[in-house]
């Protein structure tokens, strides 16, 4: 009988380590508007905050979120847009947190005559996926302001390195980028920059978000996560030289950058200077929430977000602010 009732304080001992060493899975897509994940990681920060945590990454904004409905990962960095997409079809998601303000910028080649959004009507330009953030802003925002028809630009749905590879070999005369893709086109390209949405149409680009589910059974690592990022951001925006040694590699694979104006540049250097020109936030102020609820309604108008009602769908329903006021932000 002893060994018996000895036997249950140890089940319930490995049971509660086991508990404890449970890897929290955050995903993250390879661009700079993803920077504090990649930092958090890197300069251990999730273990600083007491996670376990097992980065994963992804190709696309699309595929990060399916994973996060499926419950493969607890947390990850992406576009608003996807949350919005999915959570109107009935999935149980939340926006937790910050991560970056939108930086887009349109290169365009030399000798295209292409100098400003309006010239981009007959041309060819780089961009992202149809129904990404990236391609409702420039759809619904870009060149709907600069009364540009969509149809008549020769958008490619690419990846960002394929549109630098694009530009380079001359087989598009533009591009939408984000960072660091932006800046090493203008390293490694004949490209002048034209256009930058931040500086016309700051929005909240990036957030954090997860499951209902997991905000309801792992709050507090979730909360932990995001304490480890807003450190993280805060590495990006006063130490970024530091920042950027330790993720360059996660963007330029060989230690240097062959560039046509500046030589052989180290990628250090590369990854610093397209971290100076991010905006990070961890908060998400009342301007923020605005402009994710215009973005949601010009999903609407497009056609990629249909409600079961047919009303417009109501971003407060997915946004979660409860660590963002806890920590006072």
């Amino acid at each position: 009988m002893k060994a018996k009732a000895l036997l249950l304080p140890l089940a319930l001992l490995f049971s509660v380590a086991a508990q404890a060493e449970e890897k929290f899975k955050v995903g993250f897509i390879r661009v700079m508007d993803d920077a504090q994940a990649m930092v958090a990681y890197e300069a251990g920060l999730y273990e600083k905050h007491g996670l376990d945590v097992e980065l994963i990454e992804f190709s696309s904004g699309t595929d990060l979120i399916k994973a996060i409905v499926g419950g493969q990962l607890d947390t990850g960095v992406l576009g608003f847009t996807n949350a919005v997409a999915w959570a109107s079809k009935g999935a149980d998601l939340k926006v937790v947190g910050g991560a970056q303000q939108g930086y887009h910028s349109i290169v365009a080649r030399e000798g295209t005559g292409i100098e400003k959004v309006e010239d981009l009507a007959g041309h060819t330009l780089a961009s992202q996926k149809e129904g990404s953030t990236a391609d409702t802003v420039l759809r619904g925002v870009t060149l709907k302001s600069a009364g540009v028809d969509p149809s008549e630009v020769n958008i490619m749905g690419v990846s960002p390195a394929v549109a630098v590879q694009s530009l380079v070999a001359g087989r598009v005369d533009a591009a939408f980028l984000f960072e660091p893709y932006d800046r090493i086109a203008q390293l490694v390209a004949p490209v002048e920059q034209i256009y930058e949405i931040g500086e016309v149409w700051p929005f909240p680009c990036m957030v954090v978000i997860t499951s209902g589910e997991t905000v309801e059974k792992r709050k507090e690592a979730v909360w932990k996560s995001l304490d480890a990022q807003r450190e993280a951001i805060a590495m990006l925006e006063n130490e970024p030289a530091k920042a950027a040694d330790l993720i360059a590699d996660y963007f330029i694979a060989e230690p240097t950058l062959k560039t046509l104006e500046r030589g052989e540049l180290p990628r250090d250097k590369v990854i610093e200077e397209a971290i100076k020109t991010q905006t990070f936030s961890a908060k998400l102020n009342e301007d923020d929430l605005k402009r994710i609820q215009e973005l949601a309604d010009i999903l609407q108008a497009q056609g990629s977000l249909k409600t079961r009602d047919g009303k417009p769908f109501d971003t407060a329903s997915i946004i979660d602010l409860s660590w963002q006021k806890a920590r006072e932000l």
